[in-house]
């Protein structure tokens, strides 16, 4: 726990010791980084007391530096960005050069591809690059669907922006370098109020199909070692056969990891789509549990396994030893649905918008490896919009807006809801409205009016009403003797496992299936 701001000499020495400790920095390397801080305080002495202290968590040491700062005038002002970007200066004082951390990978990865990407993932938790104390924050349960267990998230890890920075970033000059979150020029950069300090960043180089690419982890570790891998270029998002040899080639380099893509194009895509990157880890998503609802050969490719599987989400998954045969499976069915249109299915290759073809089909891939074999799971989506559905057919639909709206992209895909941060209070609004009501009436009708008053005339948890009183007309009775907070997630599982049926081009459905098998046998 923190302990009061203490005197800097204290503070340093306490961060030097943690930087050894960590492997960040060797002995030999103790008064240089001391010196270095304390030039960063504007500190002409250094008179640590010598007294052992209780190691404390990193962030708490930095916590009190960054107070320091704040005190001397060093640090201007006092919000949560400036005090990252301030923070984030701190630990690359302390943090080893690219040319050291990529050679430490490169003999751990001698010894096996697992010993360098732990190396790799504790060390991007030592710098404080990942900040674990905010990652701790975010809510996560599993829920049960009829697709198997859900995992549901609600993401508090990034902190609400601060007035005046939001009001600072308007007035801040435009700056094209770094051109995007993701590009390698990243690395070491001191950020500005509208893009993040990155002193404390180091990044992977790694070759993919012969081509440079980079290997980093999320700072966000939506799941355990969330990693992006990234072109060097700048370069737009495509999903084309190379795609497809790239994740072979990175899960033949990485067997204990999954890695997928976004999808190329708007609504179906992430939310970076102008810079190649896919997105893995060390992590079983629920998707990976999903069993074959039906298998099938496809023509010039029997010896690859393939199937339909119970997925929300229209999903084929193929199985091979043969990757360069797979690679062309995959490419095969990628160009049959970029084509494909089934009006009965309501699915369109194409549109015209001022006399353009606008394309709407395309793919998010997903790729591991399981008992021995290549394994690619095609997601197929679709981004046509309607009048009705402005935002897309095959997208989050309104009534489900109140838990999500945004898009569904490959996390969410592979079965793991990222929940925005307003439903922490929101959910927690709920549960107490119906625990103080249901203390308060023993009739059922009463305890529900008395609810739907509540909610109602609340700003912000009216968005939930209609959704709560269906819930209520079936199950009022059975909350008095059950936890209202288990019961609550279960049913948001359940709204997050009816909004990727909302993005299944496919319906779970006879009309659905049909479909599918209509799209299958045009393979």
């Amino acid at each position: 726990m923190g302990e009061g701001i203490g005197n800097i000499s204290d503070l340093i020495s306490e961060l030097v010791s943690y930087a050894v400790k960590a492997h960040l920095i060797k002995k030999d390397d103790v008064i240089y980084s001391t010196n270095r801080l304390l030039e960063l305080f504007g500190e002409v002495e250094y008179r640590p007391e010598q007294t052992a202290k209780k190691p404390r968590d990193l962030h708490y040491i930095l916590e009190d530096m960054t107070d320091i700062a704040v005190q001397k005038g060093i640090l201007e002002n006092d919000t949560i960005t400036n005090r990252d970007l301030f923070d984030t200066k701190i630990m690359g004082l302390i943090t080893p050069p690219p040319s050291v951390v990529r050679k430490k990978f490169m003999k751990k990865y001698e010894i096996s591809p697992k010993e360098a990407t732990d190396y790799y993932y504790r060390f991007s938790n030592a710098t404080n690059y990942i900040r674990t104390d905010r990652i701790k924050k975010d809510i996560k349960w599993v829920a049960t669907s009829p697709f198997g267990e859900l995992d549901i998230t609600i993401n508090l890890s990034k902190p609400e922006k601060d007035p005046r920075d939001i009001a600072n970033a308007l007035s801040a000059p435009k700056s094209g370098y770094p051109l995007c979150l993701l590009c390698a020029e990243n690395e070491g950069y001191a950020g500005t109020i509208t893009h993040p300090a990155r002193q404390n960043h180091r990044i992977i180089p790694i070759k993919l199909c012969g081509q440079p690419y980079f290997l980093q982890y999320s700072p966000y570790v939506y799941y355990n070692e969330h990693c992006i891998v990234f072109n060097k270029e700048h370069t737009p998002m495509k999903i084309d056969e190379d795609t497809f040899a790239k994740l072979l080639d990175f899960i033949q380099a990485f067997p204990h990891y999954t890695i997928g893509s976004n999808a190329d194009l708007p609504i179906v895509g992430g939310s970076i789509l102008t810079h190649d990157h896919f997105q893995g880890g060390c992590y079983e998503f629920p998707m990976v549990r999903a069993a074959y609802t039906k298998k099938f050969k496809l023509k010039g490719y029997e010896d690859i396994e393939a199937g339909i599987i119970n997925w929300p989400l229209s999903t084929i998954r193929l199985r091979s030893k043969n990757m360069a045969k797979l690679i062309k499976a995959c490419s095969m069915i990628l160009d049959k649905w970029r084509k494909y249109t089934d009006e009965k299915a309501f699915i369109y290759a194409y549109t015209k918008e001022d006399g353009k073809k606008v394309p709407h089909n395309t793919i998010t891939p997903i790729a591991r490896m399981r008992d021995n074999l290549y394994e690619m799971d095609l997601v197929l989506r679709n981004n046509i919009t309607t009048e009705e559905h402005p935002l897309g057919v095959y997208h989050p639909h309104s009534e489900y807006h109140h838990i999500k709206k945004e898009n569904i992209g490959l996390i969410e895909v592979m079965g793991m809801a990222i929940l925005p941060a307003r439903l922490k209070d929101e959910l927690g609004g709920l549960v107490h409205i119906i625990e103080q009501s249901l203390n308060e009436s023993a009739d059922d009708t009463a305890a529900t009016q008395s609810i739907q008053r509540a909610v109602s005339s609340d700003d912000k948890l009216h968005v939930h009403e209609e959704w709560l009183m269906e819930l209520l007309q079936k199950d009022i009775g059975k909350l008095r003797n059950t936890n209202v907070t288990d019961y609550i997630r279960q049913e948001v599982g359940i709204v997050f496992s009816h909004v990727l049926e909302n993005a299944g081009v496919f319906k779970q459905d006879e009309d659905g299936e049909a479909g599918f098998n209509r799209f299958i046998d045009s393979l």
